[in-house]
């Protein structure tokens, strides 16, 4: 399969966007109205689809699945979590070690679970 992706349900496609775009730091593409891609340096694509136009219609939204970023150790998952919490993102959860490394998890203006990882 190509052009492999994750998709998020989202309340306002381009608001969401924008909180991605501003996020990431990737140029958001619309393919058609209510549906918008950010595709990442490593190729991997997030797409997010306002659920009122969504077929089958989504019928919930928020933290049932983690979008997870992992990075290279814990200065750079604090200086991320110093960022994003500098940028009043809601905080689930700040930095933690946990089994598998240091995390911490942050919420888009929908409820889905970012977290970020240093894993072990």
């Amino acid at each position: 399969m190509s052009n492999t992706f994750m998709l998020l349900y989202v309340t306002d496609a381009e608001k969401s966007a924008l909180f991605y775009q501003d996020l990431l730091g990737r140029e958001p593409k619309r393919s058609s109205p209510g549906f918008v891609t950010l595709t990442l340096e490593n190729g991997f694509t997030i797409a997010l689809w306002s659920k009122d136009g969504a077929v089958p219609a989504a019928d919930f939204t928020g933290s049932s699945t983690e979008l997870v970023f992992a990075v290279d150790g814990a200065v750079k998952l604090d200086a991320n979590y110093a960022d994003w919490a500098g940028r009043e993102l809601k905080i689930a959860m700040e930095p933690t070690d946990l089994h598998f490394g240091r995390t911490f998890v942050a919420l888009d203006p929908d409820g889905h679970r970012i977290r970020v990882v240093a894993p072990n």
